[in-house]
């Protein structure tokens, strides 16, 4: 898997507290810049996290690119509705000898392992077999959810915090945990102080709303 933060907001850490400034002082649209230091950005963004007031970060979003993903992924990722997705077209890309994912509980299993390829190298025959009888937008038909994918994906900062809070979590599913985790790491190279707190909330804010359905890690996590 491969993520690349490929485009964000200028600064987006002085523009999420440029917003927040004008809420809570008496400043004008001129002055909102005036006065932002590091020190000032930081005091204004640790406010607004610790308030719950997430507005003033919508003024900020991230263009991601992440290749090396399967559909089973970026069938759970457009879930999370508020953000934009341009993704590799099965229907106008021919995907002879595509490449597909491998579960890691598969590919640790010898027996499993074999099963799992010969599967895919029967699909990948016959995906073949019905392109040179039909279009390729019906041939894909046949085409497994561990078929590898492209996608370049826009959220704004409010709905990456979201994100992040679903899908860091120890029970999310191992791929989109892995991109989840990859996302959050390029964010905070570009905006530290924005997503200081951002993860599952048991890293973020110290509780697990899952309730019965824990992992059960919660004290080992709030370590790390």
């Amino acid at each position: 898997m491969k993520v690349q933060l490929i485009n964000h907001t200028p600064d987006p850490d002085r523009t999420v507290a440029a917003a927040a400034k004008l809420c809570y002082s008496p400043s004008g649209a001129d002055k909102v810049l005036d006065d932002l230091d590091d020190a000032e950005t930081g005091r204004f963004l640790k406010m607004l996290v610790e308030l719950g007031h997430w507005s003033p970060t919508e003024h900020v979003s991230f263009t991601f690119a992440a290749e090396g993903v399967s559909r089973v992924l970026t069938h759970q990722l457009v879930r999370h509705r508020i953000a934009s997705y341009s993704q590799q077209s099965q229907r106008y890309v021919r995907l002879d000898d595509f490449a597909y994912i491998i579960p890691p509980s598969v590919e640790s299993n010898p027996e499993a392992a074999e099963l799992f390829s010969n599967i895919m190298k029967e699909i990948g025959l016959a995906y073949k077999q019905l392109a040179s009888m039909v279009h390729h937008e019906d041939a894909r038909y046949v085409l497994p959810n561990a078929c590898e994918t492209k996608i370049v994906l826009t959220f704004n900062c409010r709905s990456l915090y979201n994100f992040f809070e679903h899908r860091c979590c120890e029970r999310a599913q191992w791929e989109i945990r892995k991109l989840a985790a990859l996302m959050l790491s390029e964010v905070k190279k570009v905006a530290p102080g924005l997503f200081a707190k951002a993860g599952p909330p048991c890293i973020a804010r110290g509780f697990c709303p899952e309730g019965a359905m824990s992992c059960g890690k919660i004290d080992k996590l709030k370590k790390v």
